[in-house]
């Protein structure tokens, strides 16, 4: 029996209120605001309020995500949040947003492959929508960024910000929808991105908070490196074993994780004719929401239009790397969204 067609049928994002600019992270970071736009393109980003966490946000872009595909959360089957910034380590975030969003029964678990996140989910959704194609997914990836960043680190800092990206995933008729994936991971680099404190190998202590173990580090060369070396090949691939080449993809929506990286990737993979989803010089990198963030704009502005060949790519901490290639139906519903 041939595998049910599955596809995106909503998109939904919501990014907090409080924009903090350029000026105010470069004071704390010993940088310049010129320096960080130059070397970066980002000019801002969004930082949550004291009383929001990461499931607040998953909350308002999954009710987007719902209304835009006329799906209601009781004919969900599956929630799954991607985050690498959880609400707490128990219980998972997923269960939490299912709470707020008045829903009951539905299969509810998180995932962590931090930027990588959003697309392996996705990954995930099609499977089981495809194994059950009565039901739908709700997939969100969330991360409050700011609560794990060392202000004076100017290697993170000046790149992070908060967000929450969503999409409902449903069947979708034959030769439409997700055409594929490729997932990748290389542990041995699992050191570029971390956060060494607050897990079973070092638990929480006044010496841990003291030394600043429970930051978010990161070697900002050392992931440039990995990108421009394992990226390329993955997207190539997806593309050429579909039957497409890079220069018929229409709409290529990357990990923001830096303006330069991005535009320098582009490139790299042959994508130049494709139109470029970038919500990074006004969000910044929002980790593992990147990805639906930029996608849920692309789709909402019009950037991307029905029938369009789209190319995702999230890349991060692991290392690992996720792309999905998809024919993209447009959405009926207005473009409206709750703020």
């Amino acid at each position: 029996m041939a595998k049910q067609s599955t596809g995106i049928l909503g998109t939904g994002s919501y990014l907090p209120k409080e924009e903090v600019a350029n000026e105010e992270v470069a004071a704390k970071a010993g940088v310049t605001a010129e320096w960080i736009l130059r070397k970066t393109h980002i000019s801002a980003r969004r930082h949550a309020a004291p009383d929001e966490a990461t499931s607040d946000l998953a909350v308002r872009a999954a009710r987007n995500a719902l209304s835009q595909a006329r799906v209601d959360i009781d004919q969900i089957g599956y929630i799954i949040v991607s985050t690498s910034t959880g609400d707490s380590p128990q219980p998972p975030t997923s269960c939490l947003v299912q709470d707020a969003l008045g829903g009951r029964g539905a299969a509810c678990f998180d995932i962590n492959v931090v930027c990588s996140g959003f697309v392996y989910a996705l990954a995930l959704a099609d499977s089981l929508v495809a194994l059950r194609p009565d039901t739908y997914a709700l997939v969100v990836a969330a991360d409050v960024y700011s609560r794990i960043l060392d202000a004076t680190d100017r290697r993170t800092a000046v790149l992070f910000g908060d967000g929450a990206g969503a999409a409902v995933v449903g069947p979708v008729p034959e030769h439409s929808g997700i055409i594929g994936f490729d997932l990748t991971s290389d542990g041995t680099a699992s050191q570029l991105i971390r956060v060494d404190a607050g897990g079973s190998r070092l638990p929480a202590s006044h010496e841990t908070v003291e030394a600043g173990d429970h930051f978010f580090r990161m070697d900002g060369r050392g992931v440039r490196n990995f990108v421009m070396e394992h990226v390329p090949p993955v997207l190539e691939g997806l593309v050429s074993r579909a039957g497409f080449r890079p220069h018929e993809v229409d709409v290529f929506v990357p990990h923001q994780a830096n303006g330069v990286m991005v535009t320098e990737l582009v490139e790299r993979v042959g994508l130049t004719g494709a139109r470029t989803a970038r919500t990074l010089e006004r969000y910044g990198n929002v980790g593992s929401a990147s990805v639906p963030v930029a996608l849920d704009e692309a789709n909402r502005s019009g950037l991307i239009k029905d029938g369009d060949l789209v190319l995702l790519a999230g890349f991060g901490g692991g290392m690992s790397i996720g792309a999905c290639l998809l024919h993209w139906s447009a959405p009926t519903v207005p473009v409206s969204q709750e703020a």
